[in-house]
């Protein structure tokens, strides 16, 4: 069995033994094969997840047609906050974009976890405002900026996302169709060509 601590970078540094016991105890690590829908909408969402290898998007279907909003890659934390915290229904799907291997926090796990050492509810508490700040500013960035700004952005903040999402998926997180994501990225070639 993989145990949580030993996965999360620094997580040993920051944990007690006893703390490190009971996550490991808690938090399991499940594999989930490509395409694995982690969350439906209409379902309550009784799992978040921490993301230790693989690709996680977070899409909503608009008229039939997927429109991704975020992906979740390695160290990065995985949740539909508003049901998982309220355990109201969601209204977005979490899917897996590559085989992924996730620590999986069920909601009753969580809440003893927390029972039992107080002290992480506040390190988790600083993981979710930072996720928080990180959501606002996509927010900001996708109401403000062209979808070739957009582009940009992700080539110098997440370039390992363009080779390992599919382009249709980039082009539904961008907000444009995957045929004027090629014609962006044509003008951003072309551009570098001719300097």
């Amino acid at each position: 069995m993989q145990l949580v601590a030993s996965q999360v970078p620094g997580a040993t540094d920051n944990l007690s033994p006893e703390e490190a016991r009971d996550l490991d105890e808690l938090v399991p690590i499940r594999d989930f094969k490509k395409g694995t829908v982690l969350l439906e909408a209409g379902q309550v969402a009784t799992e978040s997840y921490y993301c230790i290898k693989g690709c996680v998007h977070l899409y909503y279907n608009v008229d039939g047609n997927e429109r991704t909003t975020a992906f979740y890659t390695e160290g990065q934390s995985i949740a539909s906050l508003k049901s998982f915290l309220n355990q109201v229904p969601a209204d977005h799907y979490l899917a897996c974009v590559e085989d992924c291997t996730l620590a999986v926090w069920a909601y009753a796990a969580e809440k003893e976890l927390y029972r039992r050492h107080p002290r992480l509810e506040s390190f988790c508490r600083i993981t979710v405002e930072n996720d928080f700040g990180n959501a606002q500013d996509a927010l900001a960035s996708f109401i403000t900026k062209t979808p070739e700004q957009r582009y940009l952005d992700l080539m110098t903040a997440r370039p390992e996302l363009l080779q390992r999402v599919p382009q249709y998926l980039l082009a539904s997180y961008l907000g444009v169709t995957p045929e004027s994501l090629s014609r962006i990225r044509k003008r951003i070639v072309g551009k570098a060509a001719s300097m």
